[in-house]
């Protein structure tokens, strides 16, 4: 695993919010769609209900309650993700990656290094993480303002969606009406097809 070299003052920033915001169970260091057609914004950040994974971090007490279910299996991550286990607390992430796992081979045995891990963008700009007002996370002001931004995209939709919106200039909102549709877009985009994996 590489990390960006505001990897530690992001981590130190976020902590603050993590330890005042009881909705957030983890931050993260990690954008499972962060390839590099992807992500433009090295200060962008975001809640997500889904764990991200590869470089994160919990508070003691978080990991006080997880550490006595932790799962003897593998896939640790999908665990996490159970609604069960994360209780409806979200995750903070980046829009560009603070780490970069250059390990083809490891527990996934490859799968999927090369079309979805090895373009992922490793943050390259210093960012002053500690000078930046992060509060626009908080769970209310976040759903309000991702809310509005989400309400004013231009809506695409159809079988030629990636086309619409390489032709646009503004901010999109592809819609989808199924498990189907938003495979079928997201192979157009060549994201995770996974429904469980949101763009």
């Amino acid at each position: 695993m590489e990390i960006a070299p505001d990897f530690f003052d992001y981590f130190e920033a976020a902590a603050k919010l993590l330890d005042t915001d009881k909705s957030i169970m983890a931050v993260s260091s990690w954008n499972d769609n962060g390839q590099k057609q992807f992500v433009y914004d090295p200060k962008a950040l975001y809640r997500s209900d889904f764990f991200p994974g590869l470089g994160w971090m919990l508070t003691k007490s978080t990991w006080m309650e997880l550490s006595p279910k932790w799962p003897k299996f593998t896939y640790w991550d999908d665990w996490v993700r159970l609604k069960e286990v994360h209780r409806d607390r979200q995750f903070i992430r980046p829009e560009v990656c603070r780490t970069y796992n250059f390990g083809e081979h490891g527990s996934s045995m490859g799968q999927f290094f090369d079309q979805y891990l090895k373009p992922i963008k490793l943050n390259d700009a210093h960012i002053d993480w500690n000078s930046e007002d992060l509060s626009y996370l908080k769970e209310d002001k976040f759903l309000t303002k991702f809310g509005k931004d989400v309400a004013s995209a231009t809506p695409v939709h159809g079988s030629d969606a990636l086309l619409k919106a390489h032709n646009l200039d503004v901010d999109v909102r592809i819609q989808y009406d199924n498990q189907g549709d938003f495979e079928r877009i997201a192979r157009q985009f060549g994201i995770f097809e996974e429904w469980k994996v949101p763009c």
